[in-house]
This record gives structure tokens, sequence and C-alpha cells, in this order.
């Protein structure tokens, strides 16, 4: 989709010209790969409309933009990360540690994990989180045992998949969307096929159970892909029978080479994500270093301009990308003008 060009009328939004006191006066972000493609549009649109440079976005997963996030403050710091999960507490606290007190967290919508293959590919047209988690996980339940995944083909777990040797390529442990996946996919799958009950009845605490469900195997089955989604894509592109998992809005905007499989009989799209029909959704973040509003030029006008309605609204250009619109919106909008922090215990 070609960026559309925003007129700042039409947004009803003022540009402030850029404080020449600042030692830097273009806007840093970086951070989840799966925001990146909204946060590039909005970025683009921005300095098309108003008296700032265009923000520079970079990506690198969830954890390595909140990283870089609680790096400190200052110029040399970025000034806002993109994320695909809420921080976590620790690092807020190493936020904290590093002397970034106030965080703005800004919602701004949401979007649906999607398995997705190639579009001549192997019938990958349906799978329930049972599935997944018997193909993908390290151990599994035989006969009232966890063991070793013996799995080697989709037919052996359910005769109606294809019978193609397993092989995923599925999100790093350092991109948010990787704990969406071990949390809605894996570890719902190890509750659904009874391993998890057989684990506790074994004598596991839950912690450890839990942590044991959302382990994957390690027989180059299951591949981490530590980049982003064109990496996964070119995985697939190298082999037929493997299968990614992405975000929806990429998968929206390669339809043209894969295709997406149901999940627990729901299709992934806007409109079933928005229901709450959709089981493997969540919510987009970004994050903004308080310290830096008045200090480097443009960064709250850029927080606002990201969730204005016509950027982020069901009719804005996020949406035509896959954005599901936030029903909150409104609430998020407040929040960024009156610059509410998020709290420090979570």
């Amino acid at each position: 989709m070609s960026t559309m060009k925003l007129t700042v009328s039409l947004l009803a939004l003022t540009a402030v010209s850029a404080t020449s006191a600042a030692a830097r006066d273009q806007v840093q972000v970086a951070g989840s790969s799966t925001v990146l493609p909204y946060a590039s549009i909005v970025a683009e649109a921005f300095g098309e409309n108003f008296d700032f440079p265009t923000p520079v976005v970079e990506s690198g997963g969830s954890s390595a933009g909140l990283k870089r996030f609680c790096e400190g403050v200052g110029e040399n710091t970025i000034d806002v990360a993109n994320s695909s999960r809420r921080i976590r507490e620790k690092e807020v606290k190493a936020c904290a540690d590093a002397g970034v007190s106030d965080i703005i967290e800004v919602r701004i919508g949401y979007d649906g994990i999607v398995f997705a293959s190639q579009l001549d590919g192997p019938a990958y047209d349906a799978f329930v989180p049972a599935e997944i988690y018997q193909a993908l996980s390290a151990t599994v339940p035989v006969d009232g045992e966890m063991v070793a995944n013996p799995y080697t083909q989709w037919s052996e777990i359910n005769g109606d998949l294809p019978g193609e040797d397993i092989l995923a390529f599925i999100p790093g442990t350092k991109h948010g969307t990787r704990e969406v996946f071990e949390e809605k996919v894996l570890l719902q799958g190890c509750e659904d096929t009874g391993a998890l009950k057989v684990m506790l009845d074994g004598g596991m605490d839950e912690k450890a159970a839990e942590k044991a469900c959302m382990a994957v195997r390690t027989d180059n089955r299951s591949i981490d892909i530590d980049g982003d989604y064109t990496e996964t894509l070119a995985r697939i592109d190298s082999n037929s029978n493997g299968i990614g998992v992405f975000g929806l809005a990429f998968y929206e905007n390669n339809t043209d080479t894969l295709k997406v499989a149901t999940m627990g009989g729901v299709e992934p799209t806007t409109e079933t994500i928005a229901a709450g029909d959709y089981p493997v959704s969540r919510p987009l973040y970004f994050y903004v270093k308080k310290a830096h509003i008045g200090v480097i030029p443009g960064v709250k006008e850029f927080a606002e301009f990201f969730v204005s309605d016509d950027i982020a609204g069901p009719d804005g250009p996020l949406a035509e990308y896959g954005l599901v619109s936030d029903p909150d919106l409104a609430d998020t909008q407040s929040m960024v003008a009156d610059e509410n922090t998020i709290q420090t215990s979570m």
C-alpha cells in the first residue's frame, strides 16, 4: 500500500516548529518488527505534514527495542520503543535504574498472529493449538507419560493434516510475537492435550509445568527466526513444506505468495480480531520517554499523531494495512495528551 499524504487540516493537528536548543531534532524509534510497518507509515506522513524531520524507525524486536529504550535519558538514547507485548516489570525496573522513571504507555490497536505457508504448497488450511503444540513442543504426552517429541509428519498428529515433514519458522525469543505464540498457542495446546495435567499430576509445580509446555523442540523442526518477517518469508520461499508465524498485517500484504490457516475454525481477519473471535490476537504498544518531551522536538506530536482518529482510527491508513482499531482509542488519545505515565509496579 502506498502511504497516503495526510494534510494538517484533515487531521486538525497543529505542527510545532522544532526548537533550535535541542541537540537532536529527529525522533528516534526502535523495537517490534510487527509494529514496524505501522510506525513507518506514521513516520512518513508525520514528516510530510509537520515542521519536524521524518522520524527514524528501526526494527530489531520488542525486547531489543525496550532494552535500548531503558539505556537512559538523553540525545544518545531512543525516544520511543515499539512493542508487540506489554512492557515487563523487570524492564520497568531496568528503565528506572537507568534514570528512565516516567514512561508513557500507548496502545495503538490490535493484531493477530497467523500461520501461513506457500500459496501453492501443502494444504495447511486449518489448525488448533493442540496440533501446533504436538508438532513443535519438546515433549508431548504419550500413553499418559511425557516423552521426547516423536512426531516427524503432520499427519501423525492428525490424519486430516498433510503427510509432510514438520517444519515451522517461529519468532525468536527476543520478539514480542514469541511470547504471544507461547502463551496463546503452545500453552493452550498443552492444556488441551492434557499434557499440563500429566505434568502437574507427576509432581511438577505449576510454574515449571507451564515453562515445559512452552519449550520447543531442538531437532531442526522448529526454527527460531531472530530477524523480521521478511526472513521468515524467505525461509518459506525456499522450503515448500514450511509454515511461518506472522503478524496479520504482514500476511495481508503478501497474499500473492502466502495462504493462511484458520485457528480453531476461525479465519484471521480484522473483523474476527475486533470481535474477539480469533483466538491468537494481542494488543500492540509503543512507549515514550516523558523526559524527552519538550527536549527532543516532535516526540509528543509524533505520539499524538500516531493515535489520532485519522491515523489509527477504523478508517485510517493503519487499518488499511491490517491494524485492528482500538475501541478505547479516545482514552489513549487523552492519556497521551495529558502525558500520563504507567505505574512502576505492574
